[in-house]
Order: structure tokens, then C-alpha cells, then sequence
């Protein structure tokens, strides 16, 4: 029986939609012979498809059978970090060693943690960790190795397992419980994802791995990963992902706000050269493609592929699981079924409405203003907000947020995190706006503004012969 994040309605979709759906899943299920394949896709907070395709005839999964989704785990166990700076336990650039001391890693932050430039090898020492019990690795020293570090912390993205088992361990120290009970707890519990567990709970899916050259199978180990579970332990389904992907789109002040969740999903590092246009935030992949940015993870482990991915701009979200060790590529099955929906059926935006009330002294601000001779306009937005843009070709542009001192704060672009603030004559009268030292005016250069290097007496001139 399918759990969805919200009562599905078999209209929610076109028949063509549904049908493309149903059948790029199909594909990727024939071609990447995998024993099972199992997609949903939601849109703005409702899970509007799902799917499965089986080898067994008669015997194929649905939304509430459970998959290992790997490294998606590691979304979750970040999560849990950004909680504990949101309460103030820890800020991102404190050195680990400030929290988990004794690790022979502990220059490295908790931002670089999250984010993967920490320089810190990709895998454990020893055996192949995804295959073999965590009782082989009982504790930190045997995950990192007598050389856990390989690059200087912050210069470059290098993608660490290890990395997300020291996190899970700071949970662990700061909360005084074990990684596993605090997700619950915080996370799993409030948002209702009932069917994401550190072990597997019937219904699941067996771990198999396909030959390479023949049609036959092979059956792969599903261990407990011990230390290594913040990293790639959990198993979940399509149901709950999708409601975990609509967290991530809009966030949940139960869990995290949408302010910490849109700053998990800002890039951390510069992309490495083949990753071309992909980046990393804390604990999310980010990626384009065909033009939309989206948001989310790939996860894998033995005998398992899995992909969540958010395109927040479009409202839709979209996740795909297989128990393969390899061949269905579930990252791009997902993409794809975000595409499918967004371009057949575009969002319908919503209508607009004009403010409930406004403030007349903030009215007084919107309309062009002048950087110097460059034209730019101040637009006040629904939620206290304003934008600042230019009017004519490229410029700097940012969303502002209002500040409790009357001011706004930058969000994006050239001004994020910059003050703009409104700068007052004697009687009360704007004399400018005032951004980061740059003065903005009603007129090009205005002499009766706070002109930095003062406007010629003579004022404007054509040329003189």
C-alpha cells in the first residue's frame, strides 16, 4: 500500500504525463537490468505519481516498500548538525577538535565537514567498508587511518565518507545520545517519516548485484556499518523521501527553518573541474540540468542505487530506487521525472494580490534610484522585503530581508549579507540609501547627497568648444 505525503489523487496528473512517467521508469528498469525499480514524484507538497517495475511478474514493489538509499543518509545526519548550530551548541567554523577532541583531524571545521573540502581521505582504511560489518572498525582511529588527511582543509571539494562519521560522532558527543535516537527524535519522528530506518522493517527489498555480461544474480551482504551508519546506514521509501524532499524544499520550523535549509543548499565549495556546473552545499548535492537547478543526493551502497532531487523553482521533486549494485542510473531516472512533470505540466503560479496594508514611508522608497549614472529600482515585496535591481543590461541585484532596526539584510547575489539602510535629513527627508558605503540617490549624482568625493559645482555639461 502506497504511504503518501499527502492523500494522492489520480488527477493530480495528465494521462500523457502519467504515462511518460510510467514509462521512463520502465526504461530505466529494462536497460539498467535491475531487479526492481520504484519512482514517485511530488508536487508542491503532494505526491502526485508513483511507479515500480519488477523482475518477479506480479510481485513488484510500490511507495512503502523499503530501499537502502547510502549517501542520502548523509542529508540527514547534516540535518542534524545545522540543528545544533541553530541552538547554538556549535557555530560552522568552530574547529572539530573544539567539540571531538583527540581525532587527529580536529583543525578541520564542521563547514568543512559538511561541505566535503576538509581534506579528508574518501574512504576507510582497511576492507571494503560498505561490504563488511562496523565491527571492523570499532573506533574513529580504524575509520580515519594513520593518514586521514589528504589535502589542505578548505581549498578543495574532496568527497569524505569519513568525514560524515566524525559528524555523526559530534551528534553523538553534543546531544549525549546515539546518532540513531537524536535522528529519530529530531527529525524522523516530527516530520512523520515513519518507514526510514537504520535497519530494514518489512516490506524490503533484497540487496542484488546483476553480472555485468549475463542475465544472472547475485545476492549482496546488507551490513551494519557501525561507526560508518551517519554516512550511508538508513533505509527508507519513496513515500517517505518524498516528504523528506518537500523539508527540503520548504523546511519545517519543527525540524529546521527555511532559512537554514536554503543555506544547506549554498554552495560550500567551488565545483571540481569535471563536476562541471555541480557543486556541494552542507549535506546536499547541487546540480543543473537542462538549464534547472536542483537540489538533493545520490546514494548508494552494495546492491542498492538511489536519487532524490528537488527543483524548488518548479515545485516539483522526484525519487527513484532500485536494489542493483549498478546499472539503472536512478540519479538521472529521478532528474528525468522532475522533467517530465515541470515541462509537460508547468507550475501554475499564484494569483497575484496586493499587500494588505503598506507603510507609507516605505512606498516613499520604491522607483529608481541612481548608483552614480547607473539606473537601478527598489521594489517592495510581500514579505517586508525589497529588491534592488538594475534597470538597464547586467548589474549587481539582491533580495533584501527586513531587519528588526528598520534596515534589510542582502540574501543573494553581490550584496548578500550587506546592510541597506535609509539614510534621514534633519527633518526626516531621505537624503539616500546607503548599501555596504555605495550611496544611492533619486538623481545621477545628486549634490544634495552624501556624494563620496563630493559633485562639481558646475554640475552636468555638455562639450564646451
Amino acid at each position: 500500500m502506497t504511504s503518501p505525503a499527502v492523500p494522492q489523487s489520480p488527477e493530480d496528473l495528465l494521462p500523457a504525463t502519467r504515462r511518460a512517467l510510467l514509462r521512463r521508469l520502465a526504461v530505466a528498469q529494462a536497460e539498467g537490468r535491475a531487479p526492481s525499480v520504484v519512482g514517485a514524484v511530488v508536487r508542491d507538497g503532494r505526491l502526485v505519481w508513483t511507479g515500480s517495475r519488477s523482475c518477479v511478474d506480479g510481485h513488484a514493489p510500490d511507495a512503502d516498500t523499503q530501499y537502502r538509499i547510502g549517501s542520502i543518509t548523509k542529508t540527514f545526519t547534516a540535518v542534524l548538525v545545522m540543528r545544533l548550530r541553530d541552538e547554538g551548541l556549535l557555530d560552522l567554523g568552530d574547529p572539530l577538535e573544539k567539540h571531538l577532541p583527540g581525532t587527529g583531524v580536529g583543525g578541520s571545521t564542521v563547514f568543512q565537514l559538511l561541505g566535503h573540502s576538509a581534506g579528508l581521505a574518501a574512504e576507510t582504511p582497511g576492507a571494503w567498508w560498505e561490504r563488511t560489518p562496523g565491527t571492523l572498525r570499532p573506533t574513529l582511529a580504524d575509520v580515519l587511518g594513520e593518514e586521514p588527511v589528504r589535502h589542505t582543509p578548505g581549498r578543495r571539494h574532496h568527497y569524505s565518507n569519513p568525514g560524515y562519521t566524525l559528524l555523526g560522532s559530534l551528534v553523538e558527543a553534543l546531544r549525549g545520545a546515539p546518532w540513531e535516537e537524536v535522528l529519530r527524535r529530531e527529525v524522523l519522528e516530527p516530520l512523520s517519516l515513519d518507514r526510514t530506518t537504520a535497519r530494514p522493517v518489512a516490506p524490503y527489498a533484497g540487496a542484488w548485484a546483476v553480472h555485468p555480461w549475463a542475465d544472472v544474480m547475485l545476492p549482496e551482504p546488507a551490513v551494519d556499518l557501525g561507526l560508518m551508519a551517519p554516512a550511508g546506514q538508513l533505509w527508507s521509501t519513496a513515500a517517505d523521501l518524498c516528504r523528506f524532499a518537500v523539508f527540503l524544499a520548504e523546511g519545517d520550523d519543527r525540524v529546521l527553518s527555511a532559512a537554514s535549509v536554503r543555506e544547506m543548499a549554498t554552495p560550500s565549495t567551488p565545483p571540481e573541474p569535471e563536476e562541471g556546473a555541480g557543486g556541494y552545499g552542507l549535506g546536499l548535492q547541487l546540480i543543473r540540468r537542462d538549464g534547472r537547478a536542483l537540489v538533493g543526493h545520490g546514494g548508494s551502497l552494495p546492491g542498492f542505487l538511489a536519487g532524490l532531487w528537488v527543483s524548488v523553482a518548479d515545485g516539483v521533486a522526484a525519487v527513484a530506487l532500485a536494489n542493483a549494485t549498478g546499472g539503472p542510473l536512478v540519479g538521472p531516472l529521478a532528474t528525468d521525472l522532475i522533467a517530465i512533470v515541470a515541462d509537460a505540466e508547468p507550475r501554475i503560479p499564484e494569483p497575484w494580490r496586493p499587500l494588505p496594508e503598506v507603510d507609507p514611508a516605505l512606498l516613499e522608497l520604491t522607483g529608481p534610484w541612481y548608483w552614480g549614472t547607473q539606473a537601478v529600482a527598489l521594489k517592495l515585496v510581500a514579505d517586508g522585503g525589497v529588491e534592488l535591481y538594475p534597470l538597464r543590461g547586467g548589474g549587481r541585484g539582491s533580495r533584501f530581508e527586513a531587519r528588526p532596526d528598520g534596515g534589510w539584510t542582502g540574501l543573494d547575489g553581490y550584496y548578500a549579507g550587506e546592510t541597506l539602510r535609509v539614510v534621514r535629513r534633519a527633518d526626516g527627508s531621505v537624503r539616500h540609501l546607503d548599501l555596504g558605503s555605495f550611496v544611492f540617490t533619486r538623481e545621477p549624482y545628486d549634490p544634495e547627497a552624501d556624494v563620496p568625493g563630493g559633485v562639481d559645482a558646475e554640475g552636468w555639461r555638455g562639450l564646451r568648444p
